[in-house]
């Protein structure tokens, strides 16, 4: 895990602006303006239905925008501007695959036919073109940094969950991602293995790696994040360095969303 290639600071990563969001009747992003820069770790939270998935799922375009505009490093991703409307283009895969994000969900999503490092490699030697030997090696290298070397050649349903989730980290990285984005990591696992997922990021962070992560894990968003933001029904609520947001937050919706976080309450059940 080695840091990123330095950048001017104030040259913004991602930028959304006026980002908007409807299923049917129902409006999930009513007008998400927000800028990451190189190198930051933004950590999300908010009550179930807030949006915060949405958001992460349109910046790596796996929903399409209703109205507005994202880029990364100053590139749409998956969209051409034909006049003042955007239009998706037609490989959207390689055009995903050119920007370099890569997604770690809730629930995994490994191939479960797939060995572990099968599971790594696949990206990279199918959709990118690369020599499946060079990959096996750099492949070996990402899971014995999430230390795995010793579950190489088993199948993912053998594995305990924050195994499971560590592999979808090391799959993430063999694309050599300049953004990644976390969705919700540790919620589907047990409390015993959230560690060692966490424990993983903190070090892709310390990396350099461009961070967008989903998640109630105060402890993590206090230690690593740069910039805590708080969302609900669809706007960004509050936002700020950990240390204020987490702490003295001004807003009454975070003071009552931390208090059931603390509480141990399921915010959570319901992806949005």
């Amino acid at each position: 895990m080695t840091s990123q290639p330095e950048h001017p600071a104030a040259e913004p990563f991602v930028t959304c602006f006026n980002v908007q969001k409807s299923y049917g009747d129902r409006e999930i992003l009513r007008g998400i303006d927000l800028e990451v820069k190189r190198g930051e770790v933004v950590v999300i939270m908010g009550p179930s239905g807030s949006g915060k998935s949405t958001l992460l799922r349109l910046v790596n375009h796996l929903e399409v925008l209703d109205h507005g505009e994202i880029k990364v490093e100053g590139r749409y991703v998956g969209y051409e501007k034909r006049g003042a409307v955007l239009r998706p283009t037609r490989d959207l895969a390689k055009a995903r695959a050119r920007a370099r994000i890569a997604m770690v969900f809730q629930h995994f999503n490994l191939f479960q036919h797939l060995t572990v490092i099968e599971n790594v490699m696949e990206a990279p030697v199918h959709v990118h073109r690369e020599p499946a030997d060079r990959m096996r090696e750099i492949a070996l290298g990402l899971l014995a940094a999430v230390g795995l070397s010793q579950h190489v050649d088993k199948l993912p349903h053998r594995l305990s969950g924050g195994q499971q989730q560590r592999v979808a980290i090391a799959r993430a990285l063999a694309t050599s991602p300049r953004l990644m984005l976390f969705d919700e990591p540790t919620s589907a696992l047990d409390p015993e293995l959230v560690g060692e997922v966490l424990s993983v990021m903190r070090r892709l962070a310390d990396a350099g790696m461009t961070m967008i992560v989903v998640t109630h894990e105060v402890a993590f968003a206090r230690d690593v994040a740069d910039r805590v933001i708080f969302m609900d029904e669809g706007r960004i609520v509050e936002q700020g360095p950990p240390n204020i947001v987490l702490r003295t937050p001004k807003e009454e919706r975070t003071q009552r969303f931390l208090r059931m976080v603390e509480r141990g309450a399921d915010v959570s059940a319901t992806p949005a």
